[in-house]
C-alpha cells in the first residue's frame, strides 16, 4: 500500500529566514552567504563551508548549536540528527508536526545549500579503493532528499549555478520563494542524488566485477541542449557520464558553431575508429559519414593518409566528419578543408594548423589530448522499448588474436598486413560490413545490408565509381584483400569478393559452411585467414 496522505494544501510563498549551507564546491559560496545574510536570512553550517562564511566576516551558527551535538568521526556525522532532519521534513501546516518541532526545540530551516563530495572525480582519477569509499557522501544526500521531498515547505539548492537565480526569486518575492521555484529546485535534487547514486553502484560492480548487477542505473550530467535529435522534429541532449575515455565528450572545441546530435554521434564512431591504429607505427585518417566510415588509410603523413582515404569514396566524404589518430598538421589542415567537412577530431592541433581551419568559420575543431584505448574495458548501453540492453565494450583487437590460415595458400605478409588493417576497419562498420583493402587503405566499404552478398557488391561498385572519378582504368579491389565482420554463411559472398579482385580474405569463421567456402576459397587460389571473433555492430 501507498504511504497515506493528510492533503495538506502547499503554500505558494515560503519566506526564507534560516538557511543551512554544507558544500563541498565552494564556487560562488561566499558571495551567495553575503546575498542570503543581506536579505535577513539567518546562515547555519557545517565544518569548511562555516569556516569560509566566518572568514568573510558574516554572522553564522554552527550547525552543532542546533543537534546539541559536536561534529564526530572526522565530520561523517554532523547533520544526521532529528534537529536537522526534523527541521527540513515537519509539515509546517500540519498540527502535530508543528507540535512535535515545538515540543523537541526543532528550529524549522527553509533554505538547504548543499552539494557532494566529488565521488564522481575521484573514481574515475585512478585512487585506491579507500579512498574512493570515504567519497561516497551519506549525510549530503540524505538532507537534500529531504528537503527535496519537502519542497512544500523547504528549498533545495544542489548547483552553484541556481544561486544567482535564487538570489533573484528572492527579490522578486520580497524574500519568499515561490512553490514553482521549489519545485524545479526539487526536480533538479533528486536527478542529481540519482546520478550521484548510479555512479556509486556501477563503481561497485565494476569493483566487484558484477557484470549484471540486479539493479542497473546510469546518471549523467546536462552538457548541452541540442537543437534537434536525429530530425529536426526531435528534440535532444548531450549528458556527459563523468567518463575520462578521449573522445568527443572529453573534447574541447576550438572552433565552429555547436555540434549537432548527428555530429556528435558520427565523431564519436570516427575517433573510436582511429583509436584501433597505434600512432606511433604509422599516421591514420578516418573519415565517417552517418556513422559508417566512407574511408580509412595508414600513411608516413596524415597529409598521405587522408589522401588515400578520401580516394575510396570522394562522394561520401563530402559533408563527413575526419578523424585522426596524431597531432593535425598544417599540411593535412590544407587538404582536409578542400572538401566540405563538418568536424575534425584530433588528439591536438597545430596553432598553424588551427589557424588554417579556422578560415572554415563553422567547419568545428575538437581536440581530445589522446587517444581512446580500443583494449580498454567498458559499457556499451541502448534503449529499447521498455528497458535497456546492456553489454560489455567491444575491445577485441586483430593484432590479438590467434589468426589460423584455413586455406592451402597462405597470406604474403603484405596481404596479412592488409587483412589485419580491414579487420580493424571492419569492426567500426555497421553490420553487414565488407571491407575491401589495399596497401594500408580501404578502396571499397559495404555498411548496413541485409545480405552479406549485398554488402560486398556495393562495396565493389564503390571502387568501380571511385576508380572512375580518379580516372583510373581498374577498381583498387583488384589486387585487395577483404575483410568480413562475421562469418560467410555460403560461397556466394566470398564469390562475390573474388569477383571483384580480392586475393585474400579474413573472416571470423564458424559457419556450418565453413567448408564449403574454405573449397571455394582454394578452387580461386585466394588465402583466407579464421579469426575466431566476430564484430557485429547495429
Amino acid at each position: 500500500m501507498a504511504v497515506p496522505t493528510k492533503n495538506i494544501p502547499a503554500p505558494d510563498l515560503v519566506p526564507v529566514r534560516r538557511a543551512l549551507l554544507s558544500v563541498f564546491d565552494k564556487t560562488g559560496l561566499v558571495d551567495f552567504a553575503k546575498a542570503l545574510a543581506a536579505a535577513g536570512v539567518e546562515l547555519v553550517s557545517t565544518g569548511g563551508t562555516a569556516k569560509a562564511i566566518a572568514e568573510a566576516g558574516l554572522a553564522v551558527r554552527d550547525v552543532s548549536e542546533l543537534t546539541g551535538f559536536p561534529e564526530i568521526m572526522d565530520g561523517r556525522v554532523k547533520t544526521l540528527h532529528p534537529s536537522v532532519h526534523g527541521a527540513l521534513l515537519g509539515i509546517r501546516d500540519d498540527a502535530e508536526h508543528a507540535k512535535a518541532m515545538r515540543d523537541h526545540r526543532i528550529e524549522p530551516i527553509d533554505l538547504v545549500v548543499s552539494n557532494l563530495y566529488p565521488f564522481e572525480e575521484v573514481r574515475h582519477s585512478g585512487a585506491g579503493y579507500a579512498s574512493i569509499v570515504e567519497n561516497i557522501d551519506i549525510g549530503g544526500p540524505a538532507m537534500i532528499r529531504a528537503s527535496a521531498k519537502n519542497h512544500a515547505y523547504v528549498a533545495i539548492v544542489t548547483d552553484p549555478a541556481d544561486y544567482a537565480p535564487v538570489v533573484n526569486a528572492l527579490e522578486m518575492n520580497l524574500g519568499s520563494l515561490s512553490l514553482d521555484f521549489r519545485k524545479m529546485l526539487a526536480a533538479k535534487a533528486f536527478a542529481r542524488t540519482a546520478t550521484y547514486d548510479a555512479a556509486i553502484s556501477g563503481w561497485f560492480a565494476e569493483a566487484l566485477q558484477i557484470e549484471h548487477p540486479t539493479w542497473r542505473a546510469f546518471g549523467g550530467r546536462l552538457d548541452q541542449v541540442m537543437r534537434y535529435g536525429e530530425n529536426p522534429h526531435q528534440n535532444a541532449g548531450f549528458y556527459l557520464s563523468g567518463d575520462k575515455r578521449s573522445g568527443v565528450a572529453t573534447a574541447k572545441q576550438l572552433q565552429g558553431k555547436q555540434l549537432s546530435y548527428n555530429n556528435i554521434n558520427d565523431t564519436d564512431a570516427a575517433f573510436e575508429l582511429v583509436g584501433e591504429f597505434d600512432p606511433a607505427r604509422s599516421a591514420a585518417i578516418a573519415i565517417i559519414k552517418h556513422a559508417n566510415p566512407c574511408g580509412v588509410a595508414e600513411g608516413e603523413t596524415l597529409k598521405a593518409a587522408y589522401a588515400k582515404a578520401l580516394a575510396c569514396d570522394p562522394v561520401s566524404a563530402f559533408g563527413g566528419i575526419v578523424a585522426m589518430n596524431r597531432i593535425l598538421d598544417a599540411e593535412a589542415a590544407q587538404e582536409i578543408v578542400k572538401t566540405f567537412t563538418e568536424v575534425i577530431i584530433a588528439p591536438d592541433a597545430t596553432d598553424e594548423a588551427a589557424a588554417i581551419v579556422a578560415a572554415k568559420k563553422n567547419l568545428r575543431l575538437l581536440v581530445t589530448g589522446g587517444l581512446p584505448d580500443p583494449r580498454a574495458a567498458g559499457t556499451m548501453v541502448k534503449s529499447v522499448a521498455g528497458g535497456l540492453l546492456v553489454q560489455s565494450r567491444d575491445n577485441a583487437v586483430v593484432d590479438d588474436l590467434e589468426l589460423k590460415v584455413v586455406t592451402k595458400r597462405a597470406p604474403t605478409p603484405a596481404e596479412l598486413a592488409d587483412l589485419k588493417f580491414a579487420f580493424r576497419v571492419a569492426k567500426h562498420v555497421k553490420s553487414n560490413a565488407i571491407v575491401y583493402a589495399k596497401d594500408g587503405a580501404t578502396v571499397g566499404i559495404g555498411a548496413g545490408q541485409m545480405s552479406r552478398v549485398d554488402s560486398s557488391r556495393i562495396a565493389a561498385r564503390k571502387a568501380l565509381d571511385a576508380a572512375e572519378a580518379a580516372d583510373l582504368t581498374e577498381p583498387l579491389t583488384k589486387g585487395s584483400v577483404v575483410a568480413s565482420d562475421a562469418f560467410f554463411p555460403f560461397a556466394d559472398g566470398l564469390l562475390s569478393a573474388i569477383e571483384a579482385g580480392a586475393t585474400a580474405v579474413i573472416q571470423p569463421g564458424g559457419s556450418m559452411r565453413d567448408e564449403d567456402v574454405i573449397a571455394a576459397a582454394d578452387e580461386h587460389g585466394i588465402a583466407m585467414v579464421f579469426t575466431g571473433v566476430r564484430h557485429f555492430r547495429h
